[in-house]
């Protein structure tokens, strides 16, 4: 028999991952499928769950939820052999949207889940990051971001509303109060960008907080991270500008600019601008700079 552990996030998409939770649970089992439930009261507590869980001995590890699941379980199977199987019931599901899963339908997305487990998974680019000099590494399979973005992300994260697209254009407004040019240093395969800036994200998806196309030609198997950094916009220029990144039309404005790259320094630098804010992965926080950032190919197998 097949044995799946299965991580719920209760609280994602407002309450929808709790009632998405129990009805994959109930739809697996009655496919004849072991679930072990592997959730936990928060994301930390979860995550030991999981790795226990996988430790025992596991077919696939299934997370129900939005990109902070995504990144629970990434963090758990990355460089292994276990397979990740999503279920996407979260605001954002940028992950999702990327890898053609069906969102806002559980019993699509159960039944994807289960020709996937008999077709068997799919390998594709996963993320390293950490501090330089350190050997601490977390996972990331989306998008990493360290401009205005992750302090519209971080603010985003806090409210209770409004849903979707709306909460970030919410943040945005609310950032832009106090927004001053950011001070970088990005060191992508050896060649460097130094500025003041607005924008610096590492792309291993197109899509950030809930269908920004931040991104728009990055692929999650290709073997590398879309690089993308924007120089120091006015506040009237980061209004004029946020919309068409829905669209992926600021790729067009001269002051941004996207490379690839295998690995990614990025470091700030006073003399040019304020202290960026701390860098966040898949919706979810990493901490300050300098970051590390290392892409490695076919590290994450999902069912897919």
């Amino acid at each position: 028999m097949t044995r799946l552990g299965l991580v719920v996030n209760p609280t994602a998409g407002r309450g929808r991952g709790g009632r998405a939770g129990r009805a994959v649970h109930d739809e697996l089992r009655r496919r004849g499928f072991e679930v072990e439930d592997l959730s936990g009261p928060s994301l930390a507590q979860a995550t030991d769950r999981a790795r226990a869980g996988a430790l025992r001995g596991l077919d696939a590890l299934v997370v129900v939820g939005g990109d902070g699941m995504v990144h629970l379980g990434v963090n758990v199977v990355a460089g292994t052999d276990l397979p990740l199987g999503i279920v996407p019931a979260g605001t954002g599901n940028d992950v999702a949207r990327t890898l053609g899963l069906p969102r806002g339908d559980v019993p699509a997305a159960v039944e994807h889940l289960v020709r996937a487990l008999a077709d068997g998974p799919r390998a594709i680019d996963a993320v390293r990051v950490g501090a330089p000099g350190r050997g601490a590494r977390e996972w990331f399979v989306g998008v990493l971001s360290c401009g205005i973005d992750a302090a519209v992300n971080a603010r985003a994260n806090v409210y209770t509303w409004p849903r979707g697209h709306a909460r970030y254009v919410r943040a945005l407004a609310a950032e832009l109060g106090t927004f001053r040019p950011f001070g970088y240093r990005v060191t992508a395969d050896g060649e460097v960008w130094e500025s003041a800036g607005t924008l610096v994200a590492v792309a291993n998806v197109p899509w950030i907080g809930g269908g920004l196309q931040i991104a728009p030609d990055a692929r999650v198997d290709d073997g590398l991270l879309d690089v993308v950094v924007a120089g120091p916009f006015t506040r009237r220029g980061v209004v004029r500008i946020f919309p068409g990144i829905y669209r992926g039309r600021h790729v067009g404005d001269p002051r941004v600019r996207i490379s690839r790259a295998r690995r990614v320094l990025i470091e700030p630098v006073d003399a040019l601008g304020v202290a960026p804010p701390p860098a966040f992965a898949d919706g979810e926080r990493i901490g300050p700079l300098p970051l590390e950032v290392e892409v490695v190919p076919g590290a994450l197998r999902v069912l897919v």
